[in-house]
């Protein structure tokens, strides 16, 4: 079983793969069944044996490309159901453009191998042909929807979610932090905010980087800047924050930046505009 913190690490290569292996196979099962249904009907294919696999991949590559978008949608366009007439309109919307740029990518990869086969791809009727098409990707398109939010709902359960510890609930948000309280697989986990590494912001999360593990927290990263700046945090990026003891190596770069190793062998970069603060807070 592959440990949390090894997928945390290489998240991304895992979804790529995880993905790309579920379009090659489904499109090479569409294909193959498209060859079987016609070779039931008579031994002599109407199409050569390649096409279908043509089509199926050009489908597959389509949705590939578009599923970062729609990951993206959900991130900067959560479904909201206090407003849902105006959320099922903007994900309306959004099926149409995913059809419509579906269908334009993968026509557009037909049309290039069929021409590289000196052959000519005859999409059909355009609008019947659209609309066929829309009635199979407006299904696809909240499958995917729905896997997404299940696959980040049950990621979320597995790595946790950092929360402050509070002297009570009528504490001040504003407040310092010292400790943080980690809900996961329903224990709670208690870490000292001085054990955090680096932060790493994530939409509305920023992500905490603990001895290889990752754990999630709502909040901005400007905001927890900060309220631990204090516990020897310096914002290097836009994107990044750092536990100044956690600092191996300063390396400076012919761009005016600089390169910042932490004794982990992560190495991050210190753009210019936040290196005056930096120097400061580590005199």
């Amino acid at each position: 079983m592959i440990k949390l913190a090894h997928f945390q690490k290489y998240k991304l290569s895992y979804e790529i793969a995880i993905l790309f292996c579920y379009f090659f196979i489904n499109a090479t099962l569409l294909a193959t069944s498209v060859i079987m249904e016609a070779q039931r009907k008579s031994d002599d294919l109407p199409f050569s044996i390649w096409e279908p696999f043509v089509w199926e991949y050009a489908s597959a590559i389509s949705i590939l490309l578009l599923f970062p978008a729609m990951a993206m949608l959900l991130k900067k366009l959560p479904f909201n159901w206090l407003f849902i007439i105006r959320s099922i309109f903007i994900y309306f919307v959004a099926s149409i453009i995913f059809s419509l740029l579906h269908v334009g990518i993968m026509v557009a990869i037909k049309e290039l191998v069929y021409s590289l086969m000196s052959l000519e791809y005859n999409f059909g009727d355009f609008w019947f042909e659209l609309f066929y098409e829309y009635r199979k990707d407006v299904w696809s398109f909240i499958f995917f929807i729905l896997f997404i939010k299940a696959y980040e709902f049950i990621l979320s359960r597995l790595q946790g979610e950092a929360n402050p510890v509070v002297d009570g609930e009528d504490a001040n948000i504003n407040q310092k932090i010292d400790r943080l309280i980690v809900k996961k697989l329903g224990k709670e986990f208690i870490i000292k905010i001085t054990d955090v590494e680096w932060l790493e912001s994530a939409g509305n999360y920023v992500n905490l980087h603990i001895k290889g593990r990752i754990y999630p927290m709502r909040a901005t990263l400007s905001n927890l800047s900060e309220k631990i700046i204090d516990k020897g945090f310096c914002r290097i990026h836009r994107s990044h924050a750092i536990n100044l003891d956690y600092i191996e190596s300063i390396t400076p770069l012919s761009s005016g930046d600089s390169e910042v190793k932490l004794n982990n062998g992560k190495v991050l970069n210190l753009s210019r505009r936040y290196k005056d603060s930096f120097k400061a807070q580590l005199k």
